[in-house]
């Protein structure tokens, strides 16, 4: 089975002590962390790479269906797989939107490779669960609906989605090519199994210290989401934080990257002054080489 992740590249300037994975989310790619990297990679080491669902053709890996062998652990088992070739441990992870639960779920696996986790526009679970009090943001036929609308006409749905999802007419066109690259069966795929999926379990094993960074006006993951994860993971004694960057859509790295960038700075401070070390304390070895107003969006457009 061929791996999920591809473009690996490493962005070296200097000594930096720290190593910052950047995981992008769905229907963009590496290029989705152009705004913030120079201010990352001026002091730390940075792995960057693309999820292959970007460029991926249904049916050209293997003969499973598209819309079975997506799943969040698989993810996970890639990431875990790039980390360790390329020798990375004690990193600090920032996984937006699906990547951050992505995050967690490696997280566990393999505590050894994170230092911190900084879990930008995440949500575990999308669909309101009225039985359970859990506000995902979502009706279920909502998303089925969408799901619908995905696969009646990608392309269409893409031009309806996406000005909701950037937050800024800016970036539009940026994001709604990258979307319009998908196969569309890959990008189905990969919804159904964000959308439908439900990881609220994965916030219960997180060994790692998390900053969670929340759009004020993210209509995909909505704070009351960010709010439920914070207090899920605390519960369970994971030591979280929570950051509210005041920005409209799901892509607050493109709209409000001054913001995101002081965050993270803020998480890479403590881990300079410290320096880096790896679980049993030697030093850690790299490998060089959208509605505002937060009315109700039609999910189906």
């Amino acid at each position: 089975m061929r791996r999920w992740c591809t473009n690996a590249r490493e962005v070296v300037v200097g000594e930096g002590a720290v190593t910052v994975v950047l995981a992008h989310g769905y229907g963009v790619t590496q290029a989705s962390w152009d705004k913030i990297l120079p201010s990352i990679a001026h002091v730390n080491k940075v792995l960057l790479f693309d999820w292959d669902f970007i460029n991926s053709v249904a049916g050209a890996d293997d003969g499973e269906e598209a819309e079975a062998r997506y799943t969040f652990g698989r993810f996970a088992d890639d990431l875990i797989a790039l980390m360790d070739e390329r020798e990375v441990r004690g990193a600090v992870f920032v996984g937006h939107s699906m990547s951050a639960m992505v995050g967690c779920i490696a997280a566990a696996r393999r505590p050894d490779l994170f230092a911190h986790l900084v879990l930008l526009c995440a949500s575990p679970r999308y669909i309101d669960s009225e039985d359970e009090g859990y506000v995902g943001g979502f009706e279920d036929a909502s998303i089925h609906a969408m799901l619908g609308a995905m696969e009646s006409n990608f392309q269409a749905w893409v031009k309806g989605f996406v000005p909701n999802a950037a937050g800024s007419v800016a970036v539009e066109e940026h994001i709604k090519h990258s979307f319009l690259a998908m196969d569309p069966v890959v990008a189905l795929g990969v919804a159904r199994m964000i959308f439908l999926g439900d990881e609220r379990e994965a916030l219960d094993v997180v060994p790692t210290s998390c900053t969670i960074v929340q759009a004020r006006h993210d209509f995909a993951a909505p704070p009351v989401v960010a709010e439920y994860m914070q207090g899920r993971m605390a519960s369970a004694g994971t030591g979280v934080t929570m950051e509210i960057v005041e920005s409209a859509g799901h892509f607050p790295q493109l709209v409000a990257s001054a913001r995101v960038a002081d965050i993270l700075d803020g998480v890479l401070l403590p881990l300079h002054n410290k320096g880096a070390y790896d679980a049993v304390g030697a030093p850690v070895h790299v490998a060089s080489d959208v509605e505002v107003d937060g009315g109700a969006i039609d999910v189906m457009t």
